[in-house]
């Protein structure tokens, strides 16, 4: 018999959901093939049996919450499911009443023996419990089930904060809805995840936005002179991405505070050019990184923004494609946007946001005339890049892309 639990996918990972299973109760599995998705707040990862045989039973339904080490299902050694029934836990349960609350599915949790009493606790938080000799028994949990995770380990041993008591919440009374009139989704886990960073940053940064215009004919002439040549020579397509991340790696030596971030109370000016690009998915928006953008050519950049996006569209996208950016760049111009203030990315000081390329009449040279030009917008963290740099880096950024002879010497 061997039991199906959730792999260690990442030390920030501690539980996921079941997104679906690829297997139902009494199918034959061969080792080594995938049986279940998982869904994470970062990535949906691909569980696989280790041993072959029949899959006897699944204790964990599509859309439950589960814990990193805890078993999901079960296979026994064997040809074939017998013809005497395999008792198995539900997969699907029926909706839920408003004034019923879901029953709890029967889960193996994680456990660990310390001081002879059996502690629940989440993988980063016993290696972190290790690394600091703590006792997971003497760490007082916030989690209302007992459950030990990381943050608890963290702060244990600190003083308590006195704080005056606070009565305790009302019930929320049970909102009636009209099915006819609304319909009802629940948020998937990374949406959850998505709209729960956005929000820190927000109200953990002192973020303002500024905004600049550049002028696209120059880089549009180029482009449409040498795409085709580009294209023979190299084999990638030649896109406003590349113009763009080059000119922003060019900015970001100019203003290295742009590249750097908080971390306490120091500050932490990277050495390296690690872009982030937003795409966009059925689930929401994630945010692959291209790294060491300031050692690619065009032609580099390119595939690299190419490969992760179609990584991302066929949900293929693995932890390291994700972690570790440096500056993000936003183009809501594919969808028609105008103008926005973008949100910043995780730790990041600073993201900017390309428009649509509309063309307005401008000034050029005492004249009136018709030019493609496009807004961009640099939100970034007041607390460490001033209102000179940011400015600064957005005219680079304009000056660049209005002359993209002077981007390609720059690269």
């Amino acid at each position: 018999m061997a039991e199906i639990k959730v792999p260690e996918l990442a030390e920030s990972i501690t539980e996921g959901s079941i997104a679906q299973w690829v297997k139902k109760v009494g199918d034959r599995v061969e080792k080594g093939e995938f049986i279940v998705e998982l869904e994470t707040d970062k990535v949906n990862a691909e569980i696989i049996s280790e041993e072959a045989g029949v899959l006897t039973q699944i204790i964990a339904g599509e859309g439950d919450t589960v814990l990193v080490g805890q078993v999901i299902a079960v296979v026994e050694a064997g040809e074939g499911a017998a013809s005497a029934p395999v008792a198995t836990a539900p997969v699907e349960a029926t909706a839920p009443t408003p004034q019923a609350a879901p029953a709890p599915v029967a889960t193996a949790p994680v456990v660990e023996e310390s001081s002879g009493e059996r502690v629940i606790a989440s993988p980063a938080a016993r290696k972190l419990a290790r690394e600091k000799g703590i006792d997971l028994a003497a760490v007082s949990p916030v989690d209302p089930q007992g459950r030990v995770r990381v943050q608890d380990v963290a702060a244990h041993g600190t003083a308590p904060v006195a704080v005056a008591p606070v009565a305790a919440a009302a019930p929320k009374a049970v909102v009636a809805i009209d099915e006819s009139r609304v319909t009802v989704e629940k948020m998937s886990r990374r949406r959850q995840t998505i709209a729960k960073r956005l929000l820190e940053v927000k109200q953990s940064t002192a973020m303002l936005t500024t905004f600049n215009e550049v002028d696209m004919t120059n880089v549009m002439a180029l482009r449409s002179r040498k795409k085709d040549q580009f294209f023979e020579s190299t084999g990638s397509k030649l896109g406003f991405m590349s113009f763009f991340t080059k000119a922003v790696v060019a900015a970001l030596k100019k203003y290295p505070y742009v590249n750097a971030q908080i971390n306490g109370d120091e500050i932490h000016l990277n050495n390296f050019f690690d872009i982030g690009v937003a795409v966009s998915t059925e689930e929401g928006l994630v945010v692959p990184v291209v790294r060491d953008a300031d050692r690619k050519n065009f032609s580099e950049i390119e595939d690299s923004i190419a490969e992760l996006a179609k990584k991302a569209r066929d949900k293929k996208l693995g932890l390291s494609d994700l972690s570790g950016g440096s500056f993000t760049i936003t183009n809501g111009g594919v969808f028609g946007s105008l103008m926005s203030t973008p949100i910043m990315n995780g730790t990041q000081a600073a993201i900017l946001g390309m428009h649509s390329i509309k063309k307005r009449p401008v000034e050029v040279d005492g004249e009136v005339a018709i030019r493609p030009m496009m807004y961009l917008a640099l939100s970034y963290d007041h607390r460490i890049i001033d209102g000179k740099d940011s400015v600064g880096f957005l005219k680079t950024i304009k000056e660049l892309l209005e002359n993209p002879e002077d981007l390609l010497l720059n690269s």
